[in-house]
């Protein structure tokens, strides 16, 4: 059945030169990660990445290339957070929230904008990342001394950012689904490989099976959760005749954002020590880099930066889908439409009725997502030792909720073209 439903998918011509496409342009992404940027000590690196587990901990939450220092080291780093920043906007600039309504014009302000702040962000980024990793890897992977190369380092780093940021437009123009997701699944999967073999190296055959076993566990629960949502009956009235339909509500409305912020504060501390050793001296300077250094340390992380990490999430979750999911919007969308919720008053009352279940919904799917977000940290300080599942956890929840999306994307443009199939 399932090679009968592969084989009719590149049966179509269409279909399947979008996959191609996108398999393409992937591989142009893939051949940049091996470019390393040219100053950098990438023998001494790789030695370090393979002494030290808890560096590639580190790479895995911070979406870039370290076991080569590539010349796309930041990944889409900087366009998310330009994304996030111009989204959040929507609370504090009135105007920029009236133009929701306008759903075209939206997305071209949403865009233009985005690609002009992730610029600066990824030329700031870039210093911030070379300062980071400097340190992490306990030597100078690039001498930072030299401060021409340190501004040819970061310019280039940034011009490949922009240039990822525009292979991830065209691939969700030419290809099967939104580039900038299928660019951070690729990144994801092709670590996958380093990861066993760090395994099957060290010899740790049993973690390994029981990570395995974790894995495919996390995944199978991750999809239910992913899947999951609450049916708010409808009712339809205009033609005289009642209709029922149903208003879904997923469990996830916040997606990986959360994580995202949460990840950006929360390793705020460690580049305040990096500041600190670098540019400061004395006691003062000593004491708060000794602290910041034994609470909010990545490699080694201590109980209070797990639990702030986790109501990070939980707090960035409340607010943004308190942002996002507007239920004014909605309750007058139904209106308008001519539907209404049994028992429950058009207008206000469905309002707030929306924000009622959103709200005891969502408070089970944000505890989710920050559990799912602190579980590798957990389990590294109950077994004393860096671990992660063979997939990273952070990421584990994009990629199920991509490959979802990839699948229904493929089938329903199988029906659109051959609808008679799926009679």
């Amino acid at each position: 059945m399932l090679l009968n439903n592969i084989k009719s998918v590149f049966q179509n011509k269409a279909i399947k030169k979008k996959i191609i496409a996108t398999l393409l342009l992937v591989l142009v992404y893939k051949f940049l990660s091996v470019i390393p940027v040219y100053w950098v000590d990438t023998a001494k690196l790789e030695a370090i990445m393979n002494a030290n587990k808890g560096l590639s901990f580190f790479s895995a939450l911070m979406w870039g290339w370290l076991s080569n220092f590539s010349i796309i080291l930041m990944g889409l780093s900087p366009y998310i957070n330009a994304l996030i920043i111009i989204q959040l906007l929507w609370v504090i600039v009135p105007k920029i929230w009236d133009l929701q309504k306008e759903w075209e014009q939206w997305q071209k302000i949403i865009t233009k904008y985005t690609r002009w702040l992730t610029l600066p962000l990824a030329f700031v980024q870039s210093y911030w990342m070379i300062i980071l990793l400097n340190s992490l890897a306990s030597g100078t992977i690039i001498n930072t001394s030299d401060m021409q190369v340190v501004l040819t380092a970061m310019t280039i780093i940034t011009a490949w950012t922009i240039f990822l940021m525009w292979l991830g437009e065209v691939m969700t123009e030419k290809g099967i689904w939104n580039g900038i997701s299928i660019i951070i699944t690729a990144w994801v999967l092709s670590g996958i490989p380093w990861n066993i073999m760090w395994y099957i190296s060290s010899q740790n055959y049993a973690l390994f099976v029981g990570l395995l076993i974790a894995t495919l566990f996390i995944i199978y629960v991750i999809i239910k959760f992913t899947e999951g949502n609450r049916r708010i009956p409808i009712i339809y009235t205009r033609t005289g005749r009642e209709e029922k339909s149903y208003f879904p509500i997923r469990i996830n409305q916040a997606w990986m954002i959360p994580i995202i912020f949460a990840i950006s504060l929360v390793t705020f501390p460690a580049i305040i020590w990096q500041i600190l050793s670098w540019s400061w001296s004395g006691e003062t300077a000593t004491k708060i880099g000794t602290f910041l250094m034994e609470y909010f340390n990545m490699n080694s992380p201590s109980w209070i930066f797990i639990l702030i990490y986790f109501f990070l999430v939980l707090g960035f979750s409340f607010f943004y889908v308190s942002i996002t999911f507007n239920t004014e919007n909605v309750a007058e969308s139904i209106q308008k439409r001519w539907w209404y919720i049994p028992g429950i008053r058009p207008g206000v009352e469905t309002s707030n009725y929306l924000s009622k279940v959103s709200e005891h919904l969502n408070l089970f799917g944000w505890s989710f997502l920050a559990l799912i977000a602190i579980l590798p940290y957990a389990m590294s300080k109950i077994i004393s030792t860096t671990v992660d599942f063979i997939i990273p956890a952070a990421w584990l929840i994009i990629i199920v909720s991509v490959i979802l999306d990839v699948v229904r994307k493929v089938d329903s443009e199988m029906k659109m073209f051959d609808y008679s199939k799926y009679k």
